[in-house]
């Protein structure tokens, strides 16, 4: 049995972060824990509980939190993603993990998954308090993947939109927002497939999540180059689980990180596109990481 708990987070700026505490229901002593986080523009509800729950039933203690702006978490303009603000808030919340009763804070890994996955290895090339790093079909650079994903006839005018945008906001205006899935041609959006649109869609708690995000997150996301960490996170254990047909954060930039990474690492695959790892492949990548956390957490 797993006890799942509310707890709140304070961020820089009196920010609260919202988020969700797995108790192993048996305890004896400190326990290892796993600190959380949901991808781009998603929330905790996205698919991301079972994964908590798998792990606080294998004996450890979770923490899974909304970034701000996102879900049940504070922070304005709401469905705006700064990964770097992401980043400074994750180490809160490892911090906040840290002081929880029945924690051993010498015992701590992270799991992040596409956009946090990035952030995953991020922190763990930063951040030496985690013991250990999973990385889930992680974002390695928004260059890259932008060249693989947008037509090279639609850059000049997303450029425009964002030019159009910033000069919008010098003059007062709210952030410009575009859709995050969508599968009508004229209208932007961030994602056109039928397996993102069944993942963001996917249903959630009432007024957690809407179909939006602010157009200077695309060109921040655009500018996220988190593979050039990767070398770094060592001598913090790296575990990469890869999806072999994956469009999203791109099958050959997952690969190609993963060779540039230092020992001690380990890489996972499975068949399938960026979304499967979640629900048709659950029980590989979640059995993968808890392999991980056991044998990097003991």
């Amino acid at each position: 049995m797993v006890q799942r708990l509310n707890v709140e987070i304070e961020a820089e700026g009196g920010i609260k972060l919202r988020a969700w505490l797995f108790m192993p229901d048996a305890r004896k002593g400190l326990l290892s824990a796993i600190s959380m986080a949901h991808g781009y523009a998603g929330t905790r509800e996205h698919g991301l509980e079972r994964f908590a729950h798998a792990f606080a039933s294998a004996g450890f203690i979770v923490l899974l939190h909304d970034h701000r702006g996102f879900g049940s978490s504070e922070g304005e303009p709401r469905h705006d993603v700064d990964p770097w603000r992401q980043i400074a808030d994750w180490r809160r919340a490892i911090s906040f993990l840290e002081s929880c009763e029945g924690v051993d804070p010498a015992r701590i890994g992270l799991w992040g998954t596409s956009f946090a996955g990035g952030h995953a290895i991020v922190l763990g090339a930063t951040d030496r308090r985690l013991r250990c790093v999973v990385a889930q079909v992680p974002t390695l650079s928004g260059y890259e993947q932008g060249l693989r994903r947008i037509p090279p006839e639609s850059v000049s005018s997303l450029e425009e939109a964002f030019a159009n945008d910033e000069r919008a906001q010098a003059h007062g205006e709210p952030p410009m927002r575009q859709a995050i899935v969508g599968d009508d041609p004229n209208v932007p959006a961030a994602y056109r497939t039928m397996d993102a649109m069944d993942f963001y869609l996917q249903p959630v708690s009432q007024g957690m999540w809407e179909n939006t995000v602010t157009l200077r997150s695309i060109r921040l996301a655009r500018m996220y180059e988190p593979g050039i960490w990767i070398s770094r996170v060592s001598p913090t254990p790296l575990l990469m689980i890869v999806a072999l047909q994956d469009t999203i954060t791109v099958t050959d930039l997952a690969l190609g990180a993963y060779e540039r990474a230092l020992q001690p690492k380990r890489l996972v695959t499975f068949p399938g596109g960026h979304f499967d790892g979640y629900e048709k492949y659950f029980q590989q990548t979640s059995g993968a990481a808890v392999d991980w956390f056991r044998e990097q957490l003991s």
